[in-house]
């Protein structure tokens, strides 16, 4: 067992790399095979749509199969697969390709570790489980940052994809050999039950809808704006956006630790989501008012938005107190397509916001004004609707 999660924790280290290496390599992406902003925001948009169609198929495999199987065979086919495609690019719709197969690849990482915490762990512990597992693996978000920056410098961006592709292999042979598969639940005498059952549970649809929102700021923002951002209105080198993306990425990763126990801390996880998201709103709304007021400024606000929009362990938690064993598979993953797709959905539509918003723009920091204000419209939305939610 304790291989098993050693090798998920590795796993998801490369899914939380995958989705926020974007912003790194925009640069040199950009001189080399003209893939533009609005070409990656597209491909961080086709990695998150793709990872959360495949929510539904992965979690009837995880019910059906078990966790084993499933994780190891689409990480090798589609993430291994997809950054030797990465690798060898040569335009963007190579880049939207490689994008599309990684998102498969990783589409089963996390939601089988929590699969195995929800069937083999007691509930109370769930939601320290699921932070600490997306803490350890948001070591990918900070290796994604200045480390990769300084690996591209020192040996280009191809040769450091094709690395990763032999790297994601490996984790998924290891994945084959050591994850296990828990005890099946049997499903009750009155039919198997589906994702419709869940849907009907009453107050779920609150959560559903939080967590659509809740994910796609600090994830797009980290994955691929802040690095255009920092360079186009201060002038940020590749060094600097290093430095300012590792802000960020050591905040997520301090959200994911504390937001694990404070629903056992505070008595109540509906109030400790939406304080906590309140705080990112705040961050946001700052940044969308001030968006030039200096490099450190900026640097503090997005590490804040970081730090507070990493709840979505605290979502899930707050989630499967309302699922039955026998559909927990199918139940971690349906709340994480609506995490997963409001991201993707965010992510494409801020390539043409920002597009727009930066043709006859009269400072560098107004179409970065408009896109911090399009992602806390909905996030103040959510806000809203959760507060009808029941809490668990």
């Amino acid at each position: 067992m304790r291989a098993g999660l050693a090798f998920l924790v590795a796993a998801y280290v490369l899914s939380q790399f995958y989705r926020a290496f974007l912003a790194v390599l925009a640069p040199v992406l950009d001189a080399e095979i003209g893939a533009t902003p609005a070409d990656l925001a597209l491909s961080s948009g086709i990695w998150f749509l793709v990872f959360a169609l495949m929510q539904m198929p992965v979690g009837i495999a995880l019910d059906r199969i078990g966790p084993r199987r499933t994780v190891s065979a689409l990480l090798a086919a589609g993430g291994a697969g997809g950054a030797l495609v990465f690798a060898l690019a040569d335009g963007p719709w190579a880049l939207h390709l490689a994008m599309a197969l990684i998102g498969v690849g990783c589409s089963p990482v996390l939601m089988a570790s929590y699969y195995i915490f929800a069937r083999v762990y007691p509930p109370a512990v769930f939601g320290t489980l699921a932070g600490a597992m997306i803490g350890a693996g948001s070591l990918g978000n900070i290796l994604g940052a200045a480390p990769l920056a300084a690996l591209v410098e020192a040996a280009g961006w191809r040769p450091t994809l094709l690395g990763l592709a032999a790297v994601t292999l490996g984790v998924a042979l290891a994945l084959a050999a050591f994850v296990p598969d828990p005890e099946r639940a049997e499903a009750p005498a009155a039919g198997r039950g589906s994702v419709l059952d869940l849907l009907r549970v009453p107050g779920l649809w609150a959560i559903l809808l939080m967590m659509a929102v809740a994910y796609a700021p600090a994830a797009a923002i980290r994955g691929l704006w802040a690095g255009p951002y920092a360079a186009g209105v201060f002038g940020a080198d590749a060094a600097a956006i290093g430095r300012v993306t590792l802000a960020m990425a050591l905040a997520m990763v301090a959200g994911n630790f504390a937001y694990g126990p404070l629903d056992r801390l505070f008595g109540t996880r509906k109030w400790v989501v939406f304080w906590g998201n309140a705080l990112g709103a705040a961050c946001l709304g700052a940044l969308a008012l001030w968006p030039d007021r200096g490099v450190w400024t900026a640097a503090a606000l997005l590490a804040g938005l970081g730090l507070f929009g990493s709840s979505f362990p605290a979502i899930m938690a707050h989630a499967r107190a309302f699922f039955p064993p026998h559909l927990v598979g199918r139940g971690v993953t349906l709340v994480n397509m609506f995490g997963i797709g409001g991201a993707g959905l965010l992510q494409f539509a801020s390539g043409q916001v920002h597009r727009a918003a930066a043709d006859g723009a009269a400072t560098p920091g107004a179409p970065f004004s408009a896109l911090f204000l399009f992602f806390l419209v909905p996030l103040l939305a959510g806000l809203a609707l959760y507060l009808f939610s029941r809490d668990a």
